[in-house]
């Protein structure tokens, strides 16, 4: 707009690329040598400033590229700093999560009896995962307006704590229908909206798991996917009538 300073990106953006440069070469150099290099040694065949090896090897220790070596103290002097590639692969690299997700549902998919072997693989799940989550866990999930403020104790807000902390974005219901649970948000939303017949199951064994982890007197009976466009709604009934 006229009458507004621009900042050209530009010139930050040539410092930046060339930082990431340099703290390469540091890193390839390290990883062709045949022993822990010092500084000076690193400075002297890169032709730059030890501080500015310095100022690249700090963050390339801290995340785990880079490691420092203990010193030999056989020799007189204070012996200087060495340094090495970690021995691991790079821990910055990019994750693909997601396709390793869609790997094993399509598994779980196309073999026998796909939502029972979910709901089991989530049962399972929520059996390790339910100590995690403490009988006094503070819930910071809401109550629908419409309960006028119920709130039961026990097993059903032990269950939605747990599901805050998974990311569902729970909400408790008590109607005179009983208790439900809203999820508001779906942490494997993609994969749920085309294989909802494995994802979902996963998501009610899981919520069972928990249940019977904690030894509780309801569990979740049935999960409502998709009850609306925005939401799922779990149903608990006495443990004796869950499936």
């Amino acid at each position: 707009m006229a009458g507004q300073a621009r900042t050209d990106p530009g010139p930050a953006r040539g410092r930046d690329r060339a930082r990431d440069g340099r703290r390469a070469q540091v890193l390839r150099l390290l990883k062709a040598a045949g022993e822990p290099l010092s500084i000076a040694d690193i400075a002297g065949q890169l032709d730059v400033h030890p501080n500015t090896v310095r100022f690249h090897l700090d963050p390339l220790v801290s995340s785990g590229l880079a490691e420092r070596v203990p010193p030999e103290h056989g020799r007189p002097g204070r012996p200087p700093l060495l340094f090495r590639a970690a021995r691991r692969m790079n821990p910055s690299g990019p994750r693909r999560y997601r396709l390793l997700a869609e790997i094993l549902v399509q598994s779980l998919a196309e073999g026998p009896d796909p939502a029972g072997r979910a709901a089991e693989a989530g049962r399972a799940w929520g059996r390790r995962l339910a100590p995690l989550m403490p009988a006094d866990a503070p819930n910071r999930a809401h109550d629908d307006a419409e309960t006028g403020g119920a709130r039961p104790d026990g097993p059903a807000r032990r269950l939605v704590s747990l599901l805050d902390e998974l990311g569902f974005a729970p909400d408790l219901r008590v109607t005179g229908e009983g208790i439900r649970v809203g999820l508001r948000h779906c942490p494997f939303l993609e994969l749920a909206e085309s294989r909802s017949e494995v994802v979902c199951p996963v998501h009610l064994g899981l919520m069972r798991g928990a249940m019977d982890a904690w030894d509780a007197p309801v569990t979740v009976d049935r999960l409502e996917a998709f009850a609306q466009p925005d939401l799922c709604v779990a149903h608990l009934a006495p443990a004796a009538a869950g499936s």
